[in-house]
């Protein structure tokens, strides 16, 4: 039996798309500061409590997926950069979200970002973990980011998958990554960043705003839903008074609106993760 040359993988969470009539909504946790990194306050097991606490929120609020980030390991470093406790430490926090949502009734999609650009490290540790998909970054296309120059790594990642026997991992991709300078391809549109995207193999793409919880432009939106046939997604910025914006994506990736005072650093509210899910699901 011969695959065409066009052939790609339906993965599960691209096949959630295409199940619901409205996005779907991915809360985010934002691991506390991991070991070694100079935030860091907490024990291994304290900081999986916080972890575990998030995803019962999450999951109890009936969202449909969650991802797992490092946000508070400031300052980021590139991926050459990242320890073995980091990709421990995350998979033993994604263990705890998978352990969380096996518990329930509703089937929840699950992904995990390692910062700052530790995307092979992201793909080991979903594949371990049972999850869904990975967000990374620079998959088309280097640029500046806050850590440095970053490099693009689409073939590489996606030989890694293949390697270690993760091909139903799905890759969500940021295009023109927030918290980056873009002046090294200022020539290349979001919409052909996009298309290069499709060409090497994300299964969807991801708009964002400058910065973490600003608003992607809804024009911007419009670009990449006609230059692309991949999944956008919203990565920043969306809350329980603009969802109606961005209704043109197939999901809303949420963190810093969920918090209290709007802070991603801050604890998450519960009260606020109900009302943006019911919110979503009212959308169509």
């Amino acid at each position: 039996f011969l695959f065409s040359a066009h052939f790609r993988m339906v993965r599960k969470v691209v096949s959630l798309f295409s199940a619901l009539q409205r996005p779907a909504f991915f809360g985010m946790i934002h691991v506390p500061a991991l070991p070694g990194t100079p935030m860091n306050t907490l024990t291994v097991p304290a900081i999986l409590d916080v972890v575990r606490k998030e995803a019962e929120i999450y999951h109890n609020a009936g969202v449909d997926g969650i991802i797992v980030e490092n946000m508070h390991d400031l300052p980021y470093v590139r991926a050459d950069r990242i320890g073995p406790e980091i990709v421990s430490a995350m998979s033993m926090a994604c263990s705890t979200v998978a352990s969380v949502c096996q518990q329930g009734k509703k089937d929840v999609v699950l992904g995990v970002q390692i910062l700052a650009g530790a995307n092979r490290e992201a793909m080991a540790v979903a594949h371990a973990t049972g999850f869904d998909f990975v967000r990374a970054e620079g998959f088309v296309f280097s640029h500046v980011a806050d850590e440095g120059w970053m490099d693009a790594c689409a073939g590489d990642l996606l030989r890694y998958r293949k390697m270690i026997g993760a091909d139903n991992v799905a890759v969500f991709t940021d295009v023109k990554k927030k918290h980056c300078a873009h002046s090294v391809t200022s020539d290349v549109s979001l919409g052909e960043t996009a298309k290069a995207a499709e060409f090497f193999h994300a299964d969807g793409v991801i708009l964002t705003g400058i910065a973490t919880g600003t608003k992607a432009n809804s024009t911007e939106l419009k670009e990449l839903v006609d230059s692309t046939t991949l999944p956008v997604l919203i990565g920043s910025g969306i809350d329980v008074w603009n969802v109606k914006e961005y209704r043109a994506a197939k999901a809303f990736i949420v963190g810093s609106s969920l918090k209290k005072n709007g802070d991603w650093r801050g604890e998450l509210c519960a009260d606020k993760v109900k009302r943006l899910s019911h919110a979503v699901k009212r959308l169509y």
